[in-house]
């Protein structure tokens, strides 16, 4: 289950509501910042919890951010890569999930390139130990002592920097810009704010980020696109459109289709999937 720094939408780390399509829908969800020392390496520690009625299910639907997550839940540890779209998870009885928001660097230092899990969740091998400590403190409902031992295993399980890590701080911050500048909706121009080619830029975001330039892009204009039509009522899709530099409405109901797999006005419409 995996669930920036926003200047049109006033967001800002823990209190960003990108990503969730249909936040009515959640389970019990928050953020956890994450300590000082950490925070090169992470975005944010995030963990849900249900406890739902025998037969009832809960479909979570996310738009997630272009990253990879380190997850802990029930049963195992794993590693979920960025997503090409949209995603969506059913749960069911009781549970709970423990997550880590991984920046491109956090990603680098666990040896992982992101282009072997892209669109997929993959075993997490080597964490036993981690994964059953996480387990006992969330089954004794303290998350705050399962973000201390997912603290405590980052400062000294995680390789050592490398050169490596030096153009993944380099991903990072095209991560930061796209997300703080909406302005930004060409791979051109975030070349050109970068100051490199469009091809070096390509192949940075592949290697350290496992999504084109483009398709980051289009994912944090989609989530702001989506915030903005489920929070404000009276915004044209047209309105929306405009704010986030897109051509015309065309451009933003086809990337809302292909990405989400409904029209926008019919997510509009929606209080749960």
């Amino acid at each position: 289950m995996s669930t920036p720094t926003d200047r049109g939408c006033g967001m800002s780390g823990l209190d960003d509501a990108r990503g969730v399509l249909y936040p009515d829908a959640l389970p019990t969800f928050h953020r956890r910042a994450v300590p000082d020392g950490l925070a090169h390496l992470v975005r944010w520690y995030w963990i849900a919890r249900w406890d739902l009625p025998d037969g009832e299910v809960s479909t979570q639907a996310l738009l997630p951010f272009p990253a990879a997550n380190l997850v802990v839940q029930p049963g195992g540890i794993t590693l979920s890569g960025p997503t090409t779209s949209a995603s969506s998870r059913h749960l069911e009885g009781r549970g709970w999930a423990f997550g880590v928001l991984l920046r491109a660097v956090g990603l680098a230092t666990l040896g992982v390139a992101p282009a072997e899990i892209v669109d997929a969740e993959v075993p997490f091998p080597g964490a036993e130990q981690l994964e059953a400590e996480v387990a006992r403190c969330m089954e004794e409902g303290d998350d705050a002592a399962a973000a201390r031992v997912m603290s405590a295993w980052w400062t000294t399980a995680a390789r050592a920097p490398g050169r490596e890590a030096e153009s993944a701080r380099t991903a990072d911050r095209l991560i930061e810009m796209v997300e703080s500048d909406p302005e930004i909706v060409g791979v051109g121009h975030l070349a050109r704010r970068m100051g490199m080619s469009t091809r070096a830029l390509q192949r940075l975001a592949a290697d350290h980020i496992g999504l084109s330039p483009l398709r980051i892009i289009r994912r944090y204009r989609l989530q702001e696109a989506a915030l903005r039509l489920r929070r404000d009522r009276h915004l044209t899709i047209a309105d929306v459109a405009a704010e986030l530099g897109y051509a015309d409405q065309s451009h933003l109901a086809a990337d809302f289709r292909s990405t989400l797999g409904l029209a926008a006005r019919d997510y509009r419409r929606q209080r749960h999937p």
